[in-house]
């Protein structure tokens, strides 16, 4: 079972890993975050189907942070390359793609992008924010 989502910014991104780790009762198999000039996609894979209640609930909060999301076919086949086992470094080469975080959902990860991005630019993008 995947949710794949579009979010306008960072401190979103930040709120759906956040619940991911607080809100243990969901089977997450991997969770994959890829930072686009319009804002962020994130992938949330389970492990095994969740119940119409729990997807239900989760796709209410996901809605409240952004909106339902179908990738482009090369966004498409970094996912897949991604599920697969391939190097975060080569799907990034390979499909030009910016992977900030794949697997266990890490916090971490998005705030050192984040950082380092706005560091890079000088100002903080609205997507960053």
């Amino acid at each position: 079972m995947d949710f794949i989502y579009h979010l306008s910014n960072a401190s979103l991104t930040l709120r759906v890993v956040q619940f991911l780790h607080e809100y243990a009762k969901l089977p997450v198999q991997f969770v994959t975050v890829i930072h686009q000039v319009d804002g962020w996609v994130v992938r949330v894979k389970m492990h095994t189907p969740l119940s119409d209640e729990q997807a239900g609930n989760f796709r209410a909060f996901l809605n409240e942070l952004g909106f339902p999301y179908t990738p482009g076919i090369s966004l498409k086949m970094a996912l897949w390359a991604l599920e697969t086992g391939q190097p975060m470094v080569d799907v990034m080469r390979r499909y030009q793609v910016a992977v900030v975080s794949h697997g266990t959902p890490n916090y971490d990860d998005i705030e050192a992008f984040r950082k380092q991005f706005i560091q890079g630019l000088g100002y903080c993008p609205e997507t960053l924010a």
